[in-house]
């Protein structure tokens, strides 16, 4: 018979089963349809640079990037990528074979888990983690092994309360069996904010070696790190360059998250591993916009030292004012997000409190939960993200105000 469809098994492929709509697909939506501050999902409301946006309408009229851009990307950026790793941090790598551009970060993190694993292999991942981490694990074949950072009061922020959420190396170590494959590692570090020390990256790096270890480390937000902290790379530890898939973005340190150009950086036949899966996903992508980053990654010193400054005022004037308005507040770091803790308001469930925070005070957050294995864990936790103008974060913070009256 037509027009009818088989009922024997589920349509969709088991292992994607556990993974719905995205939370920020469901929270924006909501943000939209209540009007809404949308302090939910991670991306600026105002564009980066105006010399990089122009640079890429002077590639869009000159036809460069119109058509199909090699497969590994367009070797202005590679060379531009190899050079700003080399002037940042002292790592040197070939643009030929050890560059690899990419649909984002996103695609960046798929592909290389794609191209990595084997079915049955752990992937030990520090938890909370981006929901995509999981995702791209599963669609791998492999199976997560979370090491959940838990918040300390040993170096609480003043005023809010709350330290920064910290990493257990000893249950990272346990963590580690024969069947582990790889680390997945992200600093700073997506929802928390927290930024790994040195002692904590150099124990990653012993642990890795010891046990020859693959490490696949998300550094997007390399760029945003506040107060003391400061971004080290994985790669530039003893023994870690050859086994350590590097992963960058321009759109959050540039502020065009839609253009979506992202890259890997590692030894030659890892970048190969990761490019015969890439390969097959996207194939290339963001052709005239690979021109612009290539540009963008030129720019001097004092571009990055005023972004960090303009986000650090805008993550105290939030930090601040949920403080303010009842909230724990965990330190912040890095990255462009605040983690808080609503037990002090009276509540203990995330999920509900950020579908009725809308209506409540016309603000959109996110659950931490979805971020976790333990949705125990992670349920009194909610992020906000900061990434927005001063204007609309006072405007946040009055409406949030009206939960502690």
């Amino acid at each position: 018979m037509t027009g009818m469809t088989s009922t024997a098994r589920p349509h969709l492929n088991r292992r994607l089963a556990e993974f719905g709509t995205t939370i920020f697909a469901e929270m924006s939506a909501l943000a939209a349809s209540t009007g809404s501050i949308n302090l939910g999902q991670g991306f600026p409301d105002t564009d980066g640079p105006e010399e990089i946006r122009e640079a890429a309408v002077r590639a869009l009229r000159d036809g460069r990037g119109n058509q199909y851009p090699p497969g590994p990307g367009i070797p202005e950026l590679r060379t531009a990528i190899a050079a700003h790793q080399l002037r940042r941090y002292g790592l040197s790598y070939d643009p030929d074979t050890e560059v690899l551009v990419t649909a984002g970060a996103t695609e960046a993190i798929a592909a290389s888990l794609l191209g990595l694993l084997e079915p049955g292999d752990e992937v030990v991942a520090l938890e909370p983690y981006y929901d995509s981490y999981a995702a791209s694990i599963a669609m791998a074949g492999g199976r997560r092994v979370p090491v959940t950072l838990r918040p300390s009061t040993e170096d609480a922020q003043d005023g809010t309360g709350g330290g920064r959420f910290r990493l257990d190396l000893d249950e990272l170590r346990a963590a580690v069996t024969d069947r582990t494959r790889l680390l997945l590692i992200n600093t700073p570090h997506n929802p928390t904010g927290t930024v790994l020390t040195r002692t904590e990256l150099a124990a990653i790096a012993e642990l890795a070696v010891e046990r020859d270890l693959l490490v696949v480390t998300d550094e997007v937000y390399e760029h945003l790190v506040f107060d003391d902290a400061e971004h080290i790379p994985l790669a530039t530890f003893p023994g870690m360059r050859e086994r350590t898939v590097t992963i960058g973005s321009a759109g959050k340190t540039y502020s065009f998250t839609g253009w979506k150009v992202g890259w890997v950086t590692a030894a030659p036949e890892l970048v190969t591993a990761v490019r015969s899966a890439k390969q097959f996903l996207t194939y290339v992508s963001a052709g005239p916009f690979q021109y612009a980053v290539a540009e963008a990654l030129a720019l001097p010193d004092a571009y990055y030292d005023e972004f960090r400054r303009e986000m650090r005022e805008r993550r105290d004037i939030l930090a601040e004012g949920l403080a303010q308005a009842g909230f724990k507040v965990f330190r912040t770091s890095g990255t462009y997000f605040i983690t808080t803790d609503i037990r002090p308001l009276g509540e203990k469930d995330g999920f509900a409190f950020c579908r009725a925070l809308p209506e409540r005070a016309g603000v959109v957050a996110i659950p931490n939960a979805v971020f976790y294995d333990d949705r125990e864990a992670g349920a009194p936790f909610v992020r906000f993200a900061f990434c927005k103008r001063k204007g609309v974060l006072d405007e946040a913070v009055t409406r949030l105000k009206r939960l502690a009256v």
